[in-house]
């Protein structure tokens, strides 16, 4: 009988579990930074229309590349304005967060007057009286699609926590928000690290060889080759969850910190590339470049956050020298 000769490292790694489907194609964000100077919104929100890429000026002192123009691909967001539809404020009752109150605007959009159940009773005076029991405030926010390249006309409803100053201080700007459309200009700026939180691409069922990278058998293996060898030992009696197992492959929640902001702007024909972008057509209005890649397919709502990690310089905006324009197609 056979024994292996040899260590391997095990097959598929078990940074991410569990490996299932996502509830929502909407990704979650559960922690907000804290973060010094005026009180300012947390995040932005933008619609995947694809990628491209730029040329940018090396300004790193210590790079070898130092002022040389350096070939960049860059991930195009397509970002129309956020409606703040209300602000939510939340205390510490020693377990963790719970809501003591919220306010809404005055009018909600047309499409979401059926889909929000405004709380009754909830006002900015009910607010401004418990403001020593507030620690943290957020906006309720929602997206407006019909003003992006996306086919979508259902807008999706978010928080979005507002950070700076002290909670009095945070509540006062929720207030002054409150109702009014933000531009992601009022709350992201080139140069800055965020964090993307999005729903990746989802591939339906895989194998174990696709979905873990086990290896294929040999070719005189008994029975199938495209599976592992064993499920584990007699005893105990049970699968363990470190056995690689076949299952959903894709559509799973995925953070990818620390994305720097090549460039924010609001004329389209900088970053629309000839025949559009594939899947999703032309951006229509504000746009955001993120450096490399971000995960999920075209149209995917992708999630901006201040870096979590302390940034120790001040953010410089980059200095874009191209755009690369050419279709995506060929030709």
């Amino acid at each position: 009988m056979g024994h292996r000769r040899y260590s391997a490292p095990r097959r598929g790694s078990l940074a991410f579990r569990p490996l299932g489907r996502a509830k929502s194609p909407i990704a979650r964000t559960r922690f907000w930074p804290k973060v010094e100077g005026q009180p300012r919104l947390l995040g932005f929100c933008g619609y995947k229309a694809g990628m491209t890429h730029a040329y940018v000026l090396e300004t790193n002192e210590f790079s070898v590349l130092k002022g040389r123009e350096i070939f960049t691909p860059v991930t195009v967001l397509d970002t129309p304005p956020l409606h703040v539809l209300g602000i939510r404020a939340y205390g510490d009752n020693g377990y963790g967060l719970t809501c003591l109150g919220e306010a809404w605007a005055e009018s909600l959009p047309e499409e979401l007057r059926k889909r929000i159940r405004q709380t009754k009773g909830g006002s900015l005076e009910k607010l401004r009286s418990i403001a020593q029991e507030i620690v943290e405030v957020r906006a309720i926010v929602s997206t407006l699609p019909t003003r992006s390249g996306n086919a979508r006309k259902q807008p999706e409803v978010f928080e979005i926590g507002i950070g700076g100053g002290n909670p009095l201080e945070r509540l006062e700007y929720g207030i002054q928000i409150l109702g009014k459309e933000l531009d992601v200009s009022k709350v992201l700026r080139p140069g800055e690290f965020v964090d993307v939180f999005s729903i990746s691409k989802g591939k339906g069922y895989a194998g174990v060889i696709k979905r873990r990278g086990a290896k294929i058998r040999d070719r005189k293996s008994n029975k199938p080759r495209r599976s592992i060898a064993t499920l584990g030992a007699w005893n105990p009696s049970a699968v363990t969850y470190t056995i690689p197992r076949g299952g959903q492959l894709g559509f799973w929640q995925r953070t990818d910190r620390n994305k720097l902001i090549i460039a924010i702007g609001n004329d389209p024909s900088k970053v629309n590339v000839a025949g559009g972008f594939i899947r999703y057509g032309l951006v229509p209005g504000n746009y955001v470049l993120l450096k490399g890649s971000v995960p999920g397919p075209a149209k995917r709502l992708i999630k901006l956050r201040i870096s979590a990690r302390r940034q120790v310089k001040e953010p410089i905006a980059p200095n874009v020298s191209e755009i690369a324009l050419t279709s995506p197609q060929g030709g």
